[in-house]
């Protein structure tokens, strides 16, 4: 899927409508009585999430097994940046849910294998076996048409957008240190030798106001 040129901002602005969405629209998902916030282990939700990312920010296959990540580009793509974590992040709000919306995905994919003729294998979830470009032109579907549910994919979607341009699970200044793939990418800047970020020329290019003759470090005036 074609990914929009966003700035930072504007991104993290589309994610914050997207989970507020989430939070006020009465889903038909219900969460299990459980409040732990990490996908089960199963061989169905976390390689359909993965699959569901890898769609919107290719990468390369972690091996040659690899079913999850189709492998349509080189490089780290949203799942090694961390998509997953971040969707499991407490504060995202959607842990409990995912066994869910990855049941939801998978069931749009087998309608859509079913429209267009599509041998599903069977070892694998639906969304899972279906390729690059069969994922993609679902994810258009999903994302782009008149789905029902479409505002519930938009904020799936938006976690795994923030994972690789923000790294918003992990600490921003480890995130770096350590070569997080979506920093790396859009050129976020490293910080001062302290772990602080540091900007002496103003980002308008001039200081916005002159310092007030009478403050003081810690005053207000």
């Amino acid at each position: 899927m074609t990914t929009l040129e966003l700035s930072r901002r504007r991104l993290l602005q589309l994610a914050a409508g997207a989970a507020l969405a989430w939070q006020a629209r009465p889903w038909g998902l219900r969460p299990p009585t459980a409040d732990a916030q990490v996908v089960p282990g199963d061989p169905t939700t976390v390689p359909t999430l993965e699959a569901f990312a890898d769609t919107l920010i290719p990468g390369e296959k972690r091996s040659p097994t690899d079913r999850a990540i189709a492998g349509a580009a080189s490089g780290p793509g949203a799942v090694q940046a961390g998509a997953i974590e971040l969707m499991n992040l407490p504060a995202a709000s959607v842990g409990t849910f995912l066994p869910a919306i990855a049941a939801a995905l998978n069931g749009r994919a087998t309608t859509y294998a079913s429209q267009n003729a599509i041998v599903l294998d069977p070892t694998v979830s639906p969304l899972v076996s279906l390729d690059f470009a069969q994922r993609t032109t679902l994810l258009v579907q999903l994302l782009d048409g008149t789905d029902p549910d479409q505002i519930l994919w938009f904020a799936v979607a938006a976690l795994a957008f923030l994972a690789y341009h923000t790294a918003g699970h992990l600490d921003t200044a480890a995130a770096i240190a350590a070569g997080h793939p979506g920093l790396a990418a859009i050129g976020f800047p490293a910080p001062n030798a302290d772990g602080r970020w540091r900007f002496p020329v103003a980002s308008y290019k001039r200081a916005l106001a002159p310092k007030h003759p009478r403050s003081k470090r810690g005053s207000p005036s």
